[in-house]
C-alpha cells in the first residue's frame, strides 16, 4: 500500500471573484503593460522614414500654420505680452498628447485581437499602455517649446512646477472618451472610421490656435464643458503665468465633465470586455 502526506488540493470556482480582483490583477500583470508599452513605442519608430524626427515637424509645422492664420491674418489677439507663437505652442502641447491617446487607445483592443482572445489579463491594460506612445510624443515636444520660448526670449515663473498636473489631466481627459470608444470599436466596427472626424473637429473647436479669452465673458462658462478648455488653459497658466490668468469657474466644470467621462468610459469597458474574446 503507498500512502501519501500530500495535502489535497482543491480547485474552488467562485462568481465573481474575478470581478473583485480585477484592479488588484492591474498590479499583478504590471509587467504586461510595460511590455505592451515598450512595443507601442518601438512600432511606432521603427522602420520609419520619418522616424522620430516626425514627432518634431507635426507640431512645428501645426504651430507654424497657425500663428499665420489666426495670428498675422485673423490678428487674434494673445495673452498679456507672449508671443502669439509661444501661446499656439502651449495649446498644442496637450491637445497632441489628448488627440494622440484618444486615436492610439479607440482602436487598441480590436489591434490586439489575437492576445484578447488567448488569455486571460485585465483587458483595459490594453488601452492604458497606448498612453505611453503619446507621452514620448508630448516630451518630444516639450524640447520644441523650450527652443521657441528661449527663441523670443519667454522665461517661465514657478507656474511652470504645476505643469505636471496639467499633463496628468489632458491624460485623463482622452483616456475616459478612449476607453469608451475602445469598447464600442469591437462591437460596431466601423465606429472607428468616426474617431479621426471627431479628433479634427475637436481641434478647431478647442482653444489651440486662439486664446480662450476671445470668447465673449457670457459664454465661457458653457464654453468648459469641453473639457480641453480646461487643459489648454491650465498649460498656457502653467507656462505663461500671469500673462495667461486660469478662469477658475471653467476650470472646475472641465474637471467635473473630465470625472464623468472617466467614469463613464471605465464602467462601459468593464461592462463589455466579458465579450471581447466573443465578438472579436
Amino acid at each position: 500500500m503507498i500512502s501519501s502526506d500530500r495535502p489535497s488540493q482543491r480547485l474552488i470556482l467562485e462568481a465573481g471573484r474575478a470581478d473583485r480582483q480585477y484592479w488588484r490583477d492591474l498590479w499583478r500583470y504590471r509587467e504586461l503593460f510595460f511590455i505592451l508599452a515598450w512595443r507601442d513605442v518601438a512600432v511606432r519608430y521603427k522602420q520609419t522614414v520619418i522616424g522620430l524626427a516626425w514627432a518634431f515637424v507635426r507640431p512645428f509645422i501645426t504651430m507654424v500654420v497657425f500663428t499665420i492664420v489666426f495670428g498675422k491674418l485673423a490678428k487674434l489677439p494673445t495673452e498679456g505680452a507672449a508671443p502669439y507663437a509661444v501661446l499656439v505652442f502651449a495649446g498644442l502641447l496637450p491637445w497632441t498628447l489628448a488627440s494622440s491617446i484618444l486615436s492610439d487607445a479607440s482602436g487598441s483592443v480590436l489591434t490586439n485581437s489575437q492576445l484578447v482572445s488567448k488569455v486571460y489579463f485585465p483587458r483595459i491594460i490594453i488601452p492604458f499602455a497606448t498612453v505611453m506612445v503619446g507621452l514620448v510624443d508630448f516630451c518630444v515636444s516639450l524640447v520644441i517649446l523650450a527652443g521657441v520660448m528661449l527663441w523670443y526670449g519667454v522665461v517661465p515663473d514657478w507656474h511652470i512646477l504645476m505643469l505636471p498636473l496639467f499633463v496628468a489631466l489632458a491624460v485623463l481627459v482622452a483616456i475616459g472618451p478612449a476607453l469608451w470608444a475602445a469598447a464600442i470599436v469591437v462591437k460596431y466596427r466601423d465606429f472607428r472610421f468616426v474617431i479621426p472626424f471627431v479628433v479634427q473637429i475637436g481641434l478647431y473647436v478647442s482653444p489651440v490656435g486662439f486664446s480662450a479669452k476671445v470668447v465673449p465673458p457670457e459664454w465661457q462658462l458653457l464654453y468648459s464643458i469641453n473639457p480641453m478648455v480646461g487643459v489648454i488653459d491650465g498649460f498656457r497658466w502653467a507656462i505663461l503665468g500671469g500673462d495667461s490668468p486660469l478662469y477658475l469657474p471653467g476650470f472646475a466644470v472641465s474637471l467635473l465633465v473630465t470625472a464623468f467621462m472617466l467614469w463613464l468610459g471605465i464602467r462601459t469597458f468593464r461592462r463589455t470586455e466579458r465579450g471581447f474574446a466573443d465578438l472579436i
